[in-house]
């Protein structure tokens, strides 16, 4: 039986704090909101989405648009027949009954973790289907490195270097009742 070892990274407090620099860096580097949609990738990412965008809406006195993205008929480990039979309004929705387009709009992609890059990619494969966007920056909570793919994110809430036998674990308070990011350990076998 595996023994594991559990580690605090980032409490409430942080968490909140890394969210309230990111927030402030989106509005510096892209000088405004204009155009700007801040997309969530579901599950954690869209949680955090929401929380930095009422952080500018404070910055900034205006809301930006926030959409929820759910990628699984996107991921490179689904058959092609799934990914054959996607609706894009489905990945995106649709908002009172407008389908999404990201044509011309600065995209703010947010997701918990950034690992690998494949998450990623199959959010940029489904975020194309719905237009051209003017660009694609990329927010993350930890990248813990480990890149497959060419992917870089743009804003960090923090780096997390790890081991492949690690784990990062976050923990938002809207579906697991607490703010916490954590490290988990395996120690070996028994």
């Amino acid at each position: 039986m595996a023994d594991e070892e559990h580690r605090i990274l980032m409490d409430e407090t942080a968490i909140r704090r890394a969210l309230t620099r990111i927030a402030h860096e989106i509005v510096e580097r892209n000088k405004g909101i204009d155009d700007c949609v801040i997309v969530g990738i579901r599950t954690r990412g869209i949680y955090l989405a929401n929380r930095v965008a009422e952080r500018i809406a404070e910055i900034e006195g205006k809301p930006v648009p926030v959409r929820e993205l759910d990628i699984t008929l996107y991921r490179d480990d689904r058959s092609e027949s799934a990914v054959a039979n996607v609706e894009v309004s489905a990945a995106l929705g649709e908002l009172e009954g407008v389908p999404f387009t990201t044509k011309d709009k600065v995209i703010i992609l947010f997701d918990d973790v950034l690992f690998t890059g494949r998450t990623i990619r199959a959010a940029m494969d489904a975020l194309m289907d719905c237009g051209r966007p003017r660009s694609i920056q990329l927010a993350v909570l930890v990248d813990r490195g480990h890149r497959e793919l060419p992917i870089r994110p743009d804003f960090i809430g923090k780096n997390v270097p790890t081991s492949k036998q690690e784990q990062i674990k976050v923990s938002l308070s809207e579906i697991d009742a607490i703010d916490e990011v954590t490290i988990i350990h395996q120690r070996g076998q028994a």
